[in-house]
């Protein structure tokens, strides 16, 4: 996996590799794994809260992920162990109802569950898990858990499910068993891209396509920097930000935001009856508007043209949809000072991770930079590394 020096990245987090989980696997159950999966987490290029406003997003597949050892039991059991949270949970049938299963497994039962809504019989399993996807980062690392077991369950209990119906399957699970409102961005981006590509979603449709990113070829890369503000989506202020957008496109009479063209933005803002829902609007329209253009961009080879998409989109999502928060601003405002072309905060808001574009091999010396920054500010020490275009979800052995 490609990254720099983040000194206080754990190495137990580092090394999410098949050989710990089938090394973890044997020692815990006392045989070998019928096979090992995994599935990344994923940097959204552009694109926020555009997803659930049945939008455009434009996220990329990291190489990190959360690996997944698993081997097939007799009886309708589910027992499950995570390395990263030294804990064992086990359920069964019983626990499938949405609320009786809490914490990191809530989002394996959810797996199980939502399998089992969509009409297919989940076989019982002893997984081992672990993962390098830094939590609450806004990597959607709850999306690689769901995405890496549903790939082992699914195989592991002999069902056929196409590539999206897994994502949808997977963000039924985190909607109505962990009860988070997130869009599909997350887990098509975990089981749908291609290494060494983007990922264009069209959220209404489900339509996507693999978008070239070669950022090598283009003397760039990018720069994932994890502030250490976490944040949650099962928190009100994502909830608040959703409801805001529905009942906009209620007065607007439309059916999502989406709808909304630019041409049309100045009508549509006139007619909503106030100033905050007027510049969540704002933000929603302009950032589809930043995504498709963000494509075009790409298509043509022009990815040092990327910058300033990002950075209008930082700006939209800090004065507009007002999710940002000072550590994530300050970030962003040190990484353009130490030579970034472009930079902005990705994920669902209120803390996680920023992304920056920056010139081949400056990503560690950015980096520092922006450590240097927070220190000055009385801010923790940030970590990061460089994000690599990786494919989504696969069986490994």
């Amino acid at each position: 996996m490609s990254r720099t020096s983040a000194k206080d990245r754990a190495a137990a987090e580092v090394a999410a590799t098949p050989e710990k989980v089938t090394a973890a696997f044997v020692d815990g159950f006392g045989h070998a794994p019928d096979g090992v999966w995994a599935a990344p987490g994923r940097v959204n290029l552009i694109g926020e809260h555009t997803d659930y406003n049945d939008g455009f997003v434009l996220p990329f597949a990291l190489s990190e992920w959360v690996v997944v050892a698993g081997a097939r039991r007799d009886d309708r059991t589910w027992r499950v162990r995570s390395l990263n949270r030294r804990q064992t949970v086990t359920f069964g049938v019983d626990g499938l109802t949405p609320g009786r299963v809490e914490g990191w497994a809530a989002y394996v039962a959810g797996v199980v569950w939502a399998l089992g809504e969509a009409g297919h019989e989940v076989r019982g399993a002893d997984l081992v898990l672990t993962s390098d996807v830094p939590a609450g980062a806004g990597l959607s690392s709850s999306a690689a858990l769901e995405c890496s077991v549903l790939t082992a369950l699914v195989e592991l209990s002999g069902v056929e499910v196409a590539p999206l119906d897994r994502a949808k399957i997977a963000r039924r699970c985190e909607n109505e068993y962990v009860g988070a409102p997130t869009g599909l961005l997350d887990q098509a981006a975990s089981t749908l891209c291609e290494a060494h590509n983007a990922l264009f979603l069209d959220c209404r449709t489900a339509d996507h396509r693999q978008v070239p990113l070669d950022l090598g070829a283009a003397g760039l890369e990018l720069l994932v920097l994890d502030t250490k503000t976490p944040h949650s989506h099962v928190t009100g202020e994502y909830g608040d930000r959703r409801h805001s957008c529905e009942e906009a496109a209620k007065i607007l009479g439309v059916t999502a935001l989406r709808d909304i063209t630019l041409d049309g933005l100045d009508d549509a803002l006139a007619r909503l009856p106030d100033d905050v829902m007027r510049r969540r609007v704002r933000h929603v329209v302009t950032e589809d508007a930043r995504v498709l253009q963000a494509v075009q961009v790409a298509d043509d080879g022009r990815l040092a043209d990327l910058a300033p998409l990002l950075d209008a989109s930082h700006t939209s999502m800090r004065d507009d949809f007002e999710i940002t928060v000072p550590s994530v601003d300050l970030a962003v405002e040190a990484a353009r000072a130490a030579g970034a072309h472009g930079a902005r905060m990705t994920g669902g808001g209120f803390g996680g991770c920023i992304i920056a574009l920056v010139p081949q091999g400056s990503s560690d010396t950015v980096g520092q930079a922006v450590a240097a920054a927070f220190d000055d500010a009385g801010f923790g020490a940030p970590a990061w590394f460089v994000g690599v275009p990786s494919a989504g979800a696969r069986r490994l052995s």
